[in-house]
């Protein structure tokens, strides 16, 4: 058990190292690259649901909360006959997710008020910041305590204060912003401010604070998988800045998962596009029906329902209802039932989402 102690920032380390200065350039490029390509797309709905739907669950799943796509899709149907506890938790984190993005836009600001906001819809609660000591984290395999945060209340709620002027005051230090991400990551992650969420709250900061600076309009540039793929080296760099103060591989780590999770989203949002195009041509050459906010609706909701298309188009049910079957009957989506009603799969979709 270390007896290594946060500190309020800015910090008095220089982060600005050579290989730290290399590797920026790189990520910001990618950063530039995919808040563009993310722009070309008509209705930018369809990224923050399909997108923020699979952050949702990696996100989730690093907290061992699992489930499967199949699940989360399901679930945003909201039909009576499909409870999954896991799944409601993944859908609490998408609300969160959201719920941030809009606070931040309408206030520019990234506060604690916002941060305990997000945590209350997460944990579907309003427990607020730890009160009561005795929180540790431990190693998963061997229950050994590897690290405590602060177990004074008024300590958290200083730290947090710190933390929040450090995220919205751009004089604070003067450095790059995806250094400061990697900073404000990790020390909200060793603030550890709540009893329950701390890492998916973390990981909805991230976006949020990108969104901040500009190097994104939308919540689309997600960690989680990236962290998923190298989770041995996210808990073992984080914890070499508490036992040996040393930064620079860390900020390494966040810098590297910046532009690999652009590079990655970047392609899927092409994949999307392409796709897109071709159900376009498809429709309109073949059915009276196409507009472009039928096109939408089957790209927003990978599993779609006559309500959906309902709302969506201000139709009929019954209009909505022939649609979707007539899609169904010309294989262009899958028609399944659940319980009383009736939901259709977009396929090609679901598999481009599904294979990250």
């Amino acid at each position: 058990m270390t007896t290594w102690g946060l500190t309020d920032l800015p910090l008095n380390v220089d982060l600005e190292t050579k290989k730290v200065l290399k590797a920026l350039p790189a990520a910001h490029a990618a950063l530039a690259e995919l808040k563009g390509i993310a722009s070309t797309i008509p209705n930018q709905n369809i990224l923050i649901n399909t997108l923020g739907l699979q952050e949702a669950k990696d996100s989730s799943a690093i907290e061992n909360i699992i489930t499967t796509h199949d699940d989360i899709y399901k679930s945003e149907l909201n039909l009576d006959a499909f409870k999954s506890l896991q799944a409601k938790e993944v859908q609490n984190y998408i609300a969160a997710l959201k719920k941030g993005f809009e606070l931040i836009t309408k206030t520019e600001l990234l506060t604690n008020k916002s941060i305990l906001r997000i945590q209350g819809l997460l944990e579907y609660n309003k427990a607020g910041f730890r009160k009561l000591p005795g929180t540790a984290l431990k190693n998963s395999a061997t229950g050994e305590i590897i690290y405590t945060p602060p177990q004074d209340y008024d300590e958290i709620v200083r730290l947090m204060a710190n933390l929040e002027r450090y995220i919205n005051d751009s004089e604070l230090q003067d450095c790059d912003p995806l250094i400061k991400m990697a900073i404000l990551h990790f020390q909200f992650e060793s603030i550890h401010p709540f009893y329950e969420g701390n890492g998916r709250t973390g990981r909805i900061i991230n976006i949020l604070y990108l969104i901040l600076e500009k190097l994104q309009t939308l919540p689309i540039l997600y960690l989680s998988n990236y962290i998923i793929k190298n989770k041995p080296d996210y808990y073992h760099f984080l914890q070499k800045v508490r036992d040996e103060n040393l930064w620079e591989d860390w900020v390494l780590f966040m810098i590297k998962g910046v532009e690999q999770t652009s590079r990655e989203t970047i392609e899927l949002i092409l994949k999307i596009k392409e796709l897109m195009l071709d159900y376009k041509h498809r429709l309109r050459d073949n059915y009276k029906f196409y507009s472009q906010d039928l096109l939408n609706n089957l790209f927003k909701h990978p599993y779609t329902k006559i309500e959906f298309v309902v709302n969506d188009l201000g139709v009929s049910r019954l209009t909505a209802a022939n649609y979707l079957n007539k899609l169904a009957e010309d294989k262009m989506l899958r028609k399944d039932k659940l319980g009383t009603g009736n939901y259709y799969v977009n396929e090609e979709l679901f598999g481009l989402l599904t294979k990250r």
